[in-house]
């Protein structure tokens, strides 16, 4: 059968090359017969592209004729066929063989199309498989969710609506702790639940379940109202420490609180008032027992006569009795009394302990110690409510009753209050409580605390004023002493100013001192006053020194803040010093002291002004003769005549230094004098004089 076929397709072969060959044949012949009739247009173009083809050039160059080698070219293409057909009959064999092993591939190829489609099919049914479970396991999924959000809603609607029996048996039988606390926790979910959603208010469950929330309602509340009953009247017994009681105690039951506000309102505003019954009546007791305790401890400073100006022999027979039982230096000097603004956030007394020290204390220390328990006491009941009622206004409503016990004492103390130092620090206290009260920001008391401060003011300018008015309407007489030292007045003007002063330091207060600039402008009148009394103007210069030295000495204890008074009395004495200065040299070198003064300059005075030798003589001799005597007299009175040792020194040494220029200005003038050589052995030297003055350097 492959040998057949072979034959076939030699045969085949051949007469394919039979074919091309008289193909061939007549195209030559058809080219030859269209050559005559061939047009020559477009020839010398495409001799020209062949004329550098060299397969042309050579065919050309040998002179064969086209015929003949076309002729050559037609056997060379048939023996080239030949030989090809020749090589195909040679490889028949392979050929046959590659012809078979292709038909094999083929067919191989078929039974993997055929096993392919198969597995193509079972693949596509697998998918459609696939895609189906896929949807079933999607809808699976989706009702599994809707089943498990269903049974999540039921399980808690059941949870939320049932009622189980462990919860009916503790909120009815048990005893309120920290298991009933939970218990009414769930119970107030339970009936939240209820009245919250409208769509569980439709449910049959509800009517089943409702009648029994409803009993456990009414039982827990019931309970936990006597319970709360019982626990306030803990508070009402003697001698209970009610701050542990509502921390250790009611602080650990505040749900209850919560569940009578939001399921029992009416019970919850009987709660409410009774607490605030029961605190207002307990702390206001507290509060006007503590009170009546700290009025045995009060000290009395000052009544209504122990004013600046005020004679003190002018007292009744009664206040002298009682005068040595009241610290009168208390009544104008600050002293230790600042020492309770350093105390400030001290513990309150405790009467009981001081009353058996017999200890007694001025009413700025029972202001600060009343104040302070206020405080502490407003604070924990304030964080209190806050906490166990969630309410601040409740504050105001217990502590009612304790701001009118104070008020009352206050109401009291304050009228008969002629203290003004004491009443400048219940001031400062009161500012201090609040800045303690904005510390702990609790903003419970500011309104009292404002209030009190404010009905302070006035009665401390109502007692500045009646000090004042004591100057103004001062009898002289009655004050007058024949003394040149400082004045009880003044020492008292300047140790109250000195008082006020110091406690203004870190306030500013610029009313205070607008109130001390008249204070002063009236002692300074006053002084004036008693000073023109004295007969002598040299015993009025002395009394003016003293007491504006007095002053300033006492003004310095204050601090550096003296003040303007300080400075102006300052001022004031510079001044009166330099008028006692001259007064004492008039009263022992007057002759000196005219003629340097009434001296001409050299430039105006004329001849006839002109001193003489006889003018200066008596001067300088009297002079030489006493001057040791005098500065001693000079010595001697400046120490009899002012307090201060040190400011007469002062004073002496000014005396003795303008004393020195006097006489240095004389000396100058006699060395112009014509025939003032003539008085140079009895003038004393400037050196002499400056050892002397020197002794009494002592300073």
């Amino acid at each position: 059968m492959m040998e057949t076929d072979s034959t076939v397709g030699i045969q085949d072969h051949q007469k394919q090359g039979f074919d091309l060959g008289i193909f061939v044949g007549d195209l030559a012949l058809d080219e030859d017969t269209s050559s005559d009739d061939a047009s020559l247009e477009g020839l010398q173009d495409e001799l020209e592209e062949c004329k550098n083809d060299s397969e042309v050039a050579n065919i050309l160059a040998e002179g064969t004729k086209l015929r003949e080698y076309t002729k050559g070219v037609e056997n060379n293409v048939r023996q080239v066929e030949l030989d090809s057909i020749q090589d195909y009959i040679k490889e028949s064999e392979n050929l046959v063989s590659l012809h078979d092993q292709i038909l094999d591939c083929d067919n191989i190829l078929s039974q993997m199309e055929a096993l392919l489609s198969g597995f193509q099919a079972e693949i596509g049914s697998i998918s459609s498989e696939i895609k189906v479970l896929q949807e079933k396991s999607m809808d699976m999924g989706l009702k599994l969710k809707n089943r498990k959000a269903a049974e999540s809603k039921l399980s808690k609607f059941v949870e939320d609506i049932v009622v189980p029996p462990r919860m009916v048996d503790i909120i009815v039988d048990g005893e309120v702790n920290d298991e009933y606390m939970r218990t009414l926790e769930i119970l107030s979910k339970k009936l939240k639940f209820v009245e919250a959603d409208s769509m569980v208010k439709s449910s049959k469950a509800l009517k089943d379940v409702q009648p029994e929330l409803e009993r456990l309602r009414q039982k827990g509340i019931s309970k936990v109202f006597d319970f709360i009953v019982q626990k306030l009247y803990a508070l009402r017994k003697p001698k209970t420490n009610i701050q542990i009681l509502q921390q250790s105690v009611l602080l650990k039951y505040k749900y209850v609180i919560l569940f009578l506000k939001q399921h029992g309102k009416e019970i919850y505003a009987e709660v409410r008032a009774a607490y605030i019954d029961t605190m207002n009546k307990v702390l206001s007791a507290h509060f006007r027992a503590y009170i009546q305790a700290l009025e045995k401890l009060q000290l009395d400073i000052a009544t209504s006569t122990d004013l600046i100006g005020v004679e003190t022999r002018s007292a009744s027979l009664f206040s002298r009795g009682r005068e040595p039982l009241k610290p009168r230096s208390s009544v104008f000097a600050l002293g230790e009394r600042i020492n309770i603004l350093k105390e400030i956030d001290q513990p309150a007394l405790i009467p009981h302990i001081a009353e058996a020290n017999s200890l007694k204390y001025p009413y700025e220390v029972l202001f600060r110690s009343l104040h302070k328990l206020l405080m502490d006491t407003a604070t924990s009941e304030y964080l209190f409510c806050e906490d166990f009622f969630g309410e601040e206004s409740i504050f105001q409503e217990i502590f009612a009753g304790p701001f009118l016990a104070i008020d009352e004492h206050f109401d009291t103390v304050l009228p008969n209050c002629y203290d003004a130092i004491g009443l400048m620090l219940m001031i400062r206290i009161i500012h201090q409580h609040q800045l303690i009260m904005f510390r702990r920001r609790i903003p419970c008391l500011d309104s009292y605390l404002d209030k009190v401060n404010i009905s302070l003011w006035p009665r401390f300018k109502m007692v500045f004023d009646m000090h004042i008015n004591s100057l103004r309407n001062a009898n002289i007489r009655t004050l007058w002493e024949d003394d040149v030292h400082p004045h009880y007045v003044m020492r008292r003007y300047a140790e109250f100013t000195a008082s006020l002063v110091h406690l203004n330091v870190e306030y500013g207060d610029g009313q205070l001192d607008l109130n001390l600039e008249r204070l002063r402008m009236a002692v300074e009148e006053l002084l004036v006053k008693l000073a023109k009394t004295f007969t002598k103007p040299k015993s009025q210069t002395i009394f003016l020194i003293n007491n504006y030295d007095m002053t300033i000495a006492v003004l310095k204890e204050a601090g550096t803040e003296g003040g303007k008074a300080q400075l102006h009395f300052e001022e004031l004495l510079k001044s009166n010093i330099a008028i006692y200065v001259e007064e004492l040299l008039l009263e022992h070198f007057s002759d000196l002291i005219k003629f340097v003064k009434t001296r001409p300059s050299d430039d105006v005075a004329t001849s006839a002004d002109k001193p003489t030798v006889g003018d200066v003589e008596p001067l300088v001799k009297d002079f030489a003769s006493r001057w040791k005597a005098a500065i001693e007299l000079m010595h001697k009175d400046v120490i009899t005549s002012f307090s201060n040792f040190l400011c007469g020194m002062e004073i002496l040494k000014t005396a003795l230094t303008q004393l020195l220029l006097y006489y240095t200005r004389l000396s100058e003038s006699l060395k112009k004098i014509s025939g003032g050589s003539t008085l140079n052995k009895d003038l004393v030297s400037i050196s002499s004089i400056l050892y002397e003055i020197k002794k009494y350097r002592t300073f």
